[in-house]
């Protein structure tokens, strides 16, 4: 990797990059009203990143509801990610990092410099865009979304308390 992984704690860098629909997705057009999962991954079409992401499909009101929303990144381009989208059904933004080539997952302290990739990494961004929960794979190794739902279910909790 490029860098150290951003920790909890740490606000997040904020990015604009096109969906698979090329139009463009901001994090902090998210800021007072939706926690986000950000949700890097190497590459389209491949065997991990299409079993990740279906879970995410599969599952898709624990990713994307009023109070959260998943946003996956790739460094594909935004075209694959469209023939990828429309091939496996997947109805939430596949984030393009593609050019500069890399420059959002490098921010996130995920991108695989001798791959050209970003690893697994998943950050859950408060309202706040702070970074709440991280987890970091690294290439060959699925995520496990059991944490993400914790973290989630703590946010959810802190939120109800205020």
């Amino acid at each position: 990797m490029s860098a150290t992984p951003l920790e909890p704690g740490t606000p997040a860098p904020d990015f604009t990059l096109k969906d698979q629909n090329g139009v463009d997705v901001t994090l902090s057009s998210f800021a007072g009203t939706k926690n986000v999962l950000l949700v890097f991954y190497p590459f389209a079409f491949s065997g991990i990143c299409t079993g990740e992401l279906h879970e995410i499909r599969d599952d898709l009101g624990s990713f994307v509801g009023d109070d959260v929303q998943v946003l996956a990144i790739s460094c594909d381009p935004m075209f694959s990610l469209r023939g990828w989208a429309d091939l496996e059904g997947y109805f939430f933004p596949l984030l393009s990092d593609f050019w500069p080539h890399g420059a959002v997952s490098r921010d996130y302290g995920v991108f695989h410099e001798a791959g050209g990739m970003p690893t697994r990494g998943t950050f859950l961004i408060d309202t706040e865009g702070v970074i709440r929960w991280t987890l970091i794979n690294p290439p060959g190794e699925g995520r496990d979304f059991a944490g993400y739902r914790a973290a989630l279910a703590d946010l959810r909790g802190e939120a109800m308390a205020r």
